[in-house]
């Protein structure tokens, strides 16, 4: 008995640093009462040192601090990973029900991970599972040698896609955030490539669930974001611990048509973390609104001069989302400035006018209004037969 009791005291002492990458898949965290928001000028204070408030559609800071500074990212680093995935599977690389082989390269890592054996299958939505919801380690190397054929190869693309984006704090030396001294981002990026990995819709599928599994159900995920289940609208996305990053976060969710994404770079604690990132959403969705003009709003025709059509439909050219804030809706106008009429030839997508946006006399922004097809103009010959054939109608008997 004594021996059962020595080693049932080892694992129980040893079982946290077993867990050490991703510590907050045991915490306790459920979210404090919620905090009046009176008005967007007032100040907000968040516990957390580096931290960001961001809307997805137009990429609008609403909060920051210490934005800038360059900081160990821990599984964070996996939303990179995950939105170079997502765009494998757009353009046809790979696809959802695709099996992937798991190597000894990706079984070998520690930290967090879902226990994945050398050899085994699965499938690349597996694998975007296990690494969305259960943040795994191993499974982050799967996708990557799937993607890159190496892992190496695949952080030269993490890296190259990061400069696309515009991360100018950001390097990358592996794809699953284990600290290394040369490892590092910023908290302005992460709400970067969060509002990259949030343009592919499916993604929700994944980083909204709460609980699932892998095998058959016999090995249960448990999503490492206790915001998906405790913060009305959460749509992701994803958290990460070690002990050079701390506690971070990057949460998104949506409410009344706006999505924010609140990201907590090294944080004293889980719950420091997640009140953080709360305290960030409750202020942009008390404080903000989102107005978006959409391509499919109805206009009226366009009368053409001398084409060989009468008139030409105009269209929006792009969407457009503004956001303000909440206390100046009254204030917000929409004006359509449309020309009366237009001479031909007409080419599609010639501008036609403009929708503007405005507050308080300041243009959010003009979004062009354009021809949605070709009006070729009249020739002579056309004319000339017009002309014949108003004669004729007037030669007629009455």
């Amino acid at each position: 008995m004594r021996r059962i009791f020595c080693i049932f005291l080892a694992f129980y002492l040893l079982l946290p640093f077993c867990f050490a990458e991703e510590a907050e898949a045991v915490d306790n965290w459920e979210p404090a009462e919620d905090i009046a928001v009176s008005s967007v000028a007032g100040s907000l204070s968040v516990p957390a040192p580096s931290v960001i408030l961001m809307e997805r559609s137009t990429g609008t800071v609403l909060y920051e601090k210490n934005a800038d500074e360059r900081l160990a990212p821990a599984s964070i680093t996996k939303v990179m990973t995950l939105l170079l995935a997502m765009e494998a599977i757009e353009r046809g690389q790979l696809a959802y029900d695709q099996k992937v082989t798991v190597s000894r390269a990706a079984m070998s890592l520690g930290g967090s991970t879902a226990f994945l054996h050398e050899g085994e299958r699965y499938t690349v939505s597996e694998m975007l599972k296990a690494v969305t919801i259960a943040s795994a380690n191993d499974g982050s190397v799967v996708l990557a040698e799937a993607v890159a054929g190496t892992e190496e190869t695949f952080v030269a693309m993490m890296n190259e896609r990061a400069a696309q984006l515009g991360m100018t704090g950001t390097n990358f030396t592996n794809c699953h955030g284990l600290d290394n001294p040369q490892h590092y981002t910023t908290a302005r990026d992460v709400a970067i490539m969060s509002r990259a990995l949030l343009a592919h819709k499916d993604i929700r599928n994944y980083s909204t669930v709460w609980l699932d599994s892998l095998r058959d159900g016999t090995f249960t995920l448990a999503n490492t974001n206790r915001l998906v289940r405790y913060y009305d609208g959460c749509t992701g996305l994803k958290t990460g611990t070690t002990s050079k990053a701390g506690s971070c976060i990057t949460a998104s969710a949506e409410r009344d048509g706006m999505e924010l994404i609140a990201v907590v770079m090294h944080a004293a604690s889980t719950d420091d973390r997640y009140e953080s990132a709360r305290k960030m959403l409750d202020y942009g969705f008390a404080g903000y609104s989102a107005m978006t003009v959409w391509p499919d709003e109805v206009l009226l025709p366009v009368p053409v001069l001398l084409g060989r059509g009468k008139e030409v439909q105009p269209l929006i050219e792009r969407e457009e989302t503004v956001i303000f804030e909440k206390h100046k809706k009254p204030l917000l106008t929409k004006t359509v400035e449309l020309a009366e009429d237009v001479q031909a030839p007409v080419q599609k997508g010639q501008r036609l006018g403009e929708i503007i946006l405005e507050c308080e006399g300041t243009v959010l922004a003009r979004v062009p209004i354009v021809a949605a097809a070709d009006v070729e103009k009249l020739t002579w010959w056309d004319v000339l037969k017009h002309m014949l054939g108003l004669l004729t109608m007037s030669a007629r008997p009455q």
